[in-house]
């Protein structure tokens, strides 16, 4: 095995160039298959049942009735299924998400919680089952109101600290010229990926076979290992391709149920969750009131930034939003103070969702940002350059690279941003109000320990090993490339195979981290293999495989804030007779350090812009105070933006290198969707006058708002 070294890559050949999907053809054609659509001999279903009471204890399940039905073979809930160990943390340093241990008490904590699982012969047998299975419960109280002004909330530190404090606030907000004092709101919000969870468990030769929809393979089997008490050897995860996961595909009560079943009956048992049953058990992104007090002297330099925020978790997992971090990054100030907070109400287990924090944060922070500026009676962008930051507001760690302020003069000037009348409310185009907004973006830079494995094959081409994940972000695509250079062969001659335990451990499809952590370990091992090639000699007809760890080399890099960033801009028509908001155009200038596949690269940060419209104008989850379940929880209530929603986007980048940084990449999965939202809002207060401080902007809160034009 070679252990990754820390000397700088020197981009060669194809990496930075476009390339389609290797795997594009098996997509369109229907030839690659995901984990609810490969069969299996013998093949059970499982169906699970969730609970209709919100608080309280099952006091039976009536399985008699139902065991005889056609094709059941089995009812599994809490009076018979296996004990599971929950008292450990797991590969990325959390705890499990109790939602995933199934069937271990009689408790119902919310609304939707596991209870039962029916399997029978066919998905349709198992569904008619299920539904016809009776559970009675003894109902409890229960209580789902979120609200800042709850005395039972409390400061949380989730993978940030809680609480960040310097200065004297109160005495700088008193000495600042400018003073932005307000409150900011963001709903519920689903993932609402294409694909749903599905899993498929089986024992194979004493060893048992998860095919599964997942954002790494080595993170479910690590979870599984300790939850069932296996050895590690004997348990394997498949997850070749996945249709969206957006950091909910984790462990989740679908893969331990069926687990559950296969062990009880022999034979493989797929779980596949409903749209509807996915709103209860694939976690979301938790509602968050945010209070940001902003202080500044006359020509807009910062004096004092207080940015605090509460998010909902459920009574059985600590889940924090940690909305608070663009704060810790982007501004700094003399009295600069942040604080997370939760509380814990009777709802499911919230969970990370692109971008976590970031999202919901930046629309508070740069709404703000935009309201000190019209008080300062100073341009938007100008505002923002004036407090760029030397060092790291809180870490006071020197920046690995801040190209912001690049990204901003780019987007100005491409967006046409000099052209700006400042005023609000003076552009029209019949019953349509025009406005333009702009906010800054930033997500951090890190990476996971990752191993791989590239094998030169006897016929001249290559195969690399790697447990990654491509959620559909092109990651198979871009390690082929990076493979190629490494290699310094043409990307014809390099297979990459991906989503398997058996290959090693590797980091996740998460927190933008995938394709850098993957290839570091994919390089250092092509490189060393490189080596050995050049050396001469035959190539035997079991190949010859190098293996990297990046352990040592993550460990060796130095500490620095790390981040992408970028510059969104937006332009919004406002009809003020029905106070509907079309998004007309929108422009993000990201530097994001080593593109790898500028045509997937776009992609994601397409796909992010969009998702920031769908944030700033659609989606809103409300639950129903009396069953504490959704109103709506399915994709017809639930709106998110559709193509009718989306406007010309473009998206593109600045140069942006880190000579300390091996790899260059810096990722971009979600710095799209950072502080899109707060620019749709601020260019719907440039066309109204009128502030939106409380995200979906709906129509009837346009209407209700009113303004000098709606």
């Amino acid at each position: 095995m070679t252990t990754a070294t820390t000397g700088a890559a020197t981009p060669t050949g194809v990496v930075g160039t476009a390339h389609t999907r290797v795997e594009g053809r098996d997509k369109v054609t229907g030839a690659a298959r995901y984990a609810g659509e490969i069969p299996f001999a013998g093949l059970a279903h499982g169906w699970l049942v969730l609970s209709t009471v919100a608080r309280g204890r099952i006091l039976s399940v009536g399985t008699g009735p139902v065991l005889s039905m056609p094709g059941v073979l089995a009812v599994l809930h809490h009076g018979n299924a296996p004990r599971l160990t929950t008292d450990y943390v797991g590969m990325l340093g959390v705890p499990p998400d109790p939602t995933a241990a199934v069937f271990q008490d009689d408790r119902v904590p919310h609304a939707g919680w596991p209870v039962a699982l029916v399997v029978a012969e066919t998905p349709e047998q198992a569904r008619e089952a299920a539904e016809a299975l009776v559970v009675t419960y003894e109902r409890e109280p229960h209580d789902i109101v979120f609200s800042d002004a709850r005395p039972d909330t409390y400061p949380a530190d989730g993978h940030l600290p809680a609480l960040t404090e310097k200065g004297d606030m109160e005495a700088e907000l008193a000495a600042s010229a400018h003073v932005v004092d307000e409150e900011y709101t963001t709903p519920e919000e689903h993932h609402a990926m294409m694909e749903p969870h599905a899993a498929t468990a089986r024992w194979d030769g004493g060893r048992l076979d998860v095919v599964d929809s997942n954002q790494g393979t080595t993170w479910v089997a690590d979870e599984l290992v300790r939850m069932f008490s296996l050895d590690a050897s004997a348990v394997r995860v498949r997850s070749e391709h996945v249709g969206g996961g957006f950091g909910s595909k984790r462990l989740r009560a679908h893969q331990v149920s069926a687990v559950m079943a296969a062990t009880l009956l022999r034979r493989p048992v797929r779980v596949v969750l409903t749209r509807r049953q996915m709103f209860s058990l694939s976690g979301y992104r938790s509602p968050t009131t945010q209070r940001i007090r902003l202080g500044a002297d006359p020509d807009g330099r910062l004096r004092a930034l207080e940015h605090r925020s509460l998010n909902q978790t459920s009574t059985v997992w600590e889940f924090v939003e940690p909305s608070t971090g663009v704060a810790r990054v982007l501004y700094d100030a003399d009295a600069h103070r942040t604080e997370n907070r939760v509380v814990r109400l009777d709802v499911p287990s919230p969970t990370w969702m692109r971008a976590p924090g970031e999202a919901p944060g930046s629309f508070a922070m740069e709404a703000a940002l935009d309201e000190l500026a019209e008080k300062c009676g100073l341009d938007p962008i100008e505002l923002r350059l004036r407090n760029e930051p030397e060092r790291g507001p809180v870490s006071g760690l020197e920046f690995a690279g801040r190209n912001l302020a690049a990204c901003f003069r780019e987007g100005a000037r491409r967006f046409g941003w000099a052209d700006r009348d400042p005023r609000p409310g003076v552009r029209r185009e019949g019953r349509w109000l025009l406005g333009t907004g702009t906010a800054a973006a930033s997500f951090p830079v890190g990476a996971l320990p990752s191993t791989a494995a590239v094998t030169a094959e006897p016929d001249g081409t290559f195969t690399v090993r790697i447990a990654a994940a491509d959620i559909g972000t092109g990651a198979r695509t871009a390690l082929t490339l990076v493979a190629a250079d490494a290699l310094r062969v043409p990307i014809v001659r390099v297979r990459v195979r991906i989503g398997d335990s058996d290959f090693g451990p590797a980091g996740i499809a998460g927190g933008s981290m995938g394709t850098r952590s993957w290839a570091w370990a994919v390089t250092a091992a092509a490189g060393e293999l490189r080596e050995r090639l050049a050396a001469g000699g035959t190539v035997p007809p079991e190949g010859i495989t190098v293996r990297s760890d990046t352990t040592a080399a993550l460990g060796a890099l130095a500490r620095k804030e790390r981040h992408s960033y970028g510059a969104q801009f937006a332009e919004a028509a406002v009809d003020v007779t029905t106070g509907e908001v079309r998004v007309r155009r929108m422009l993000g200038v990201f530097a994001a350090g080593r593109i790898v596949n500028p045509l997937t690269a776009r992609n994601q940060l397409v796909g992010g812009m969009t998702w920031g419209i769908s944030m700033a104008l659609h989606e809103e989850a409300v639950r129903d105070g009396a069953s504490g379940g959704l109103y709506g929880g399915d994709l017809a209530g639930y709106h998110v933006a559709s193509h009718a929603d989306v406007p010309a986007i473009e998206a593109d980048w600045v140069d942006d290198q880190d000579p300390d940084d091996p790899v260059g990449i810096k990722g971009i999965g979600e710095v799209g969707i950072v502080g899109a939202a707060a620019a749709v809002a601020n260019a719907v207060w440039h066309a109204t006058g009128v502030r939106h401080r409380c995200l979906p902007i709906r129509p009837d809160r346009v209407l209700r708002a009113g303004g000098p034009r709606v």
